[in-house]
């Protein structure tokens, strides 16, 4: 039952376990099975009709046993049983077969069928429940929003001296619903209950009534029931625990409100208001400055159901409050693997699915929505769940699953049919089955479809073909907007013909730009105001040349304007990257930072983690390098494709602080890990330069820089980047090392091996090893064999290849080389 039926006093209490010696003549066996029934233990009475019903019984008997556990399974609260038995044609026109009836159908919430049974058992003569027929009425009409004719029914019983204080009480309620408060008064001044029940009852209507008068006197009449409940009936207390609830939700003064529904959850952990109960102490906890979780925590850990599942429940809540997902989703797990069974907890694991969805976990919210079915929700909770699962699986690209979904619920009594005929119709459409989509379609049209509906359903078929790559996609946007063109959508439509222009082979940038200055002018929808947004900065970006001040405030506005937006990390990704490309790295690692904090579950996070670090440590300033370790250090963690990457980082910038021995061991961690071929080479690389730079200080460092340089070198598969900068580094070695013909053999290799038509061009380390090998021949005054190598780097095509020419002319003139 919803809290706000708890806000006012709950008296559904239509006589159903003892009532008197039936109208009707019963045999002496059916009087016997039946006794328990009016002893108040109706499951037993149950067992003996059902064992008596088992034997052969002449037809009146058997009838008159049936109509008996009828109204056993009413007393026993099996109204769905009940009506099956009570329903057969045998049995339903037994005097006070319409009254029982009317009895499982309240139950059952059904008052509309309820009503009627009540009325005709209320008319009918010498009916032995013509008065609790009358009260049932009453509770009808009440529960139907009827409160007038509910009053009239209820000043009826008033001349009856066994109902004329639950009437009143009952009429006082509905005047209070009705927010008369002098009638109410008056009527609970006139009553003078004598049962410490009626009394209890009677304050609490004293205390709505001061409600509305004086908040304070009415705290304390309620505080007078709650702490001595002695007489008061489970309803009343359950209603004085919501009414104080609410009186210091309304005070401000919810830290005093919470203790009186802490200890009653404490003293009865299965209640089965329970539910209710835990919804308004979150209330209370939510309104709270600094709320505490020990009860929660605390009951969370204790064994007594259903307190225990449904604390957790509301913990888990009360950290996603905070933000703290992970604290929640840990507890929503635990709650999940206890398989509750209790139907209110569907609505916990709707929360615990969109926790997973809003972090990207699209099959984990499938799986536990589908959990959320098994607990038997109520049909409104159904419906959230069923269309929460019908989008995870179309979201997930389960388009097939998700239509049947959506179908199974557009067959129910619900609200929300329309909407899931209309989605399943979407979901077969993406999953490409014309036939049931077409199906669906026309049944959607037979229920009164609109033209706004059938709108709808048009641009979405037009835009699925267009996120295809249809060829058809423009046709069909262009037709949508012929046949709907005051449809409130048209904007969105222009749009998709700006996006279908800008992704064209090749693009057709005008047309795009032409399509969105009309989105604009046909009242936009926000949907067609984002996208249009979202295009113009891609339109920006590839302009010729690109205005990067412009493209920086398009993407800041959008970024301002949209801050719930799906693409909402590709514009700060691209914000980022812009102010990267202008070496604004303050800025540029602001926007990879946020980007990175703001969706964790995003697969850019590794990658927007990695270039804030990237950004940090171009500053170069000590703070700036501390940062940017930490923020490597976050996407070792991740554990991704970057993270080797982020180690070799990691490692240069300790190089910088001048802690080689540091970078050396981070080095090893990659050349030993489970790195890729790319990063191991560039960490045996960085080894080598190391041992290079600390050879000033001990030359057996040279011989050890070479090792690694010949390891990397011999690499196979070694791209000519890696293998000429290893030969050249060798080289540098062998020069420090004294060895000059050694050194000019090794420059001489890169040269030569450059030289090997299958092999792939590399000009860097190539004209830097064979600049390196003629200084070397020069410096021995060799010329010849100096020009040889110049000739070579003339001829190879490279940037440098001008300087080499320049040199190599210059030799021949100051050696007369020109005559050999």
């Amino acid at each position: 039952m919803k809290t706000s039926n708890f806000e006012r006093l709950v008296l559904l209490v239509v006589i159903v376990f003892v009532v008197g010696p039936s109208a009707r003549a019963e045999s002496p066996r059916v009087a016997e099975a039946a006794r328990p029934l009016s002893d108040g233990v109706p499951q037993v009475a149950i067992v003996r009709l059902r064992s008596l019903l088992a034997t052969e019984l002449p037809p009146a008997e058997r009838t008159a046993a049936n109509a008996k556990l009828g109204e056993a399974l009413v007393a026993a609260e099996q109204p769905e049983e009940a009506l099956k038995i009570l329903a057969a044609s045998d049995v339903r026109e037994l005097p006070d077969s319409k009254f029982f009836r009317a009895q499982a159908l309240a139950a059952l919430a059904r008052w509309d069928d309820a009503l009627p049974l009540y009325q005709q058992s209320a008319g009918a003569p010498r009916d032995a429940f013509t008065l609790e027929s009358r009260y049932g009425q009453a509770e009808a009409l009440r529960a139907l929003g009827r409160s007038d004719e509910a009053l009239v029914v209820l000043r009826s019983l008033e001349r009856d001296p066994r109902w004329q204080i639950r009437a009143r009480l009952d009429m006082a309620e509905l005047l209070l619903q009705k927010r008369d408060n002098k009638g109410a008064t008056r009527i609970v001044q006139s009553i003078a209950p004598t049962a410490l029940a009626e009394k209890k009852e009677r304050r609490f209507l004293r205390g709505r009534i001061e409600a509305r008068r004086n908040r304070a006197n009415a705290i304390d009449l309620y505080d007078s029931i709650l702490k001595n409940p002695n007489g008061a009936t489970h309803s009343v207390m359950i209603a004085a625990l919501f009414a104080i609830a609410q009186a210091h939700l309304q005070a401000r003064t919810p830290e005093a409100g919470d203790n009186f529904l802490e200890e009653f959850i404490e003293r009865h952990p299965v209640d089965p208001e329970l539910p209710a109960l835990f919804a308004k102490l979150d209330q209370l906890y939510a309104a709270e400055r600094k709320p505490s979780r020990h009860e929660l925590t605390r009951w969370s850990n204790d064994p007594a159901q259903p307190r225990r599942a449904l604390a957790q429940w509301y913990l888990a809540r009360s950290y996603a409050r905070i933000e703290r997902r992970d604290s929640a989703r840990e507890i929503f797990a635990r709650l999940r693997a206890s398989r509750p069974s209790l139907p209110a907890l569907a609505e916990a694991f709707l929360e615990f699915a969109q926790i997973e969805l809003q972090e990207g976990r699209i099959d984990d919210a499938v799986g536990i929505l589908q959990d959320a079915r098994a607990v038997h929700p109520p049909p409104s909770l159904r419906d959230r769940i069923e269309m929460l699962l019908g989008s995870s699986l179309y979201a997930g690209g389960k388009y097939d699953a998700a239509a049947q979904t959506f179908r199974q619920l557009a067959g129910l009594n619900s609200p929300v049919a329309p909407a899931a005929l209309f989605n399943a119709t979407l979901g077969w459409l993406q999953a490409g089955d014309a036939t049931q989509a077409a199906a669906a379609s026309q049944e959607l049209q037979s229920r009164g479809a609109d033209e706004s509906t059938r709108g709808d359903l048009r641009l979405a078929e037009a835009r699925m073909q267009a996120a295809r790559g249809d060829q058809n996609a423009t046709e069909s946007l262009q037709k949508f907007l012929r046949e709907f063109p005051k449809h409130a959508r048209i904007s969105e439509a222009y749009v998709a013909l700006a996006e279908e222009a800008f992704h064209a082979a090749p693009p057709r940038l005008q047309e795009a730009r032409q399509n969105l200055a009309r989105a604009v002018e046909n009242a936009p929808t926000t949907s067609a105001s984002e996208r249009a947004a979202y295009l113009m900065i891609w339109l920006e970006d590839v302009a010729v040349p690109p205005n990067e001040p412009k493209l920086i405030a398009l993407a800041e506005d959008f970024l301002r304007k949209y801050p719930s937006s799906a693409s909402l990390s590709d514009v700060r990704l691209k914000l980022a990257e812009i102010h990267y490309r202008r070496q604004d790295f303050a800025s540029a690692q602001t926007q990879f930072e946020v980007l990175a904090r703001g969706n964790p579950a995003s697969p850019l996070v590794e990658k927007a983690l990695f270039f804030a670090a990237k950004s940090a440590a171009q500053t170069m300033g000590a703070e700036s390098l501390d940062r940017a370790l930490v923020l490597f250090d976050e996407v070792v963690k991740k554990n991704g494709e970057l993270k080797w990457a982020a180690r070799n980082e990691q490692a240069v910038i300790e190089r910088k602080l001048g802690k080689p021995q540091d970078a050396l061991t981070l080095y090893d961690e990659v050349l030993q890990g489970g790195a890729g071929p790319a990063e191991k080479r560039e960490a045996l690389c960085a080894k080598g330069d190391i041992a290079y730079e600390l050879g000033a200080a001990d030359r057996e460092n040279y011989r050890r820089a070479i090792e690694v340089y010949d390891q990397l070198a011999a690499q196979p598969d070694v791209s000519a980047h890696w293998r000429n900068q290893a030969l050249f580094k060798k080289g540098m070695c062998q020069e420090k090392l004294q060895q000059p013909a050694e050194a000019l053999a090794t420059f001489y290799r890169v040269i030569e091996d450059e030289a090997r038509p299958e092999r792939q061009r590399e000009f860097f380390w190539y004209y830097k090893a064979g600049f390196n090998a003629a200084r070397l021949l020069e410096e021995d005054a060799k010329w010849q064999p100096a020009a040889a190598v110049y000739e070579k780097l003339a001829f190879a095509g490279g940037a440098r290849s001008e300087e080499a020419k320049s040199r190599l002319n210059q030799l021949r003139l100051e050696h007369f080389l020109w005559e050999q």
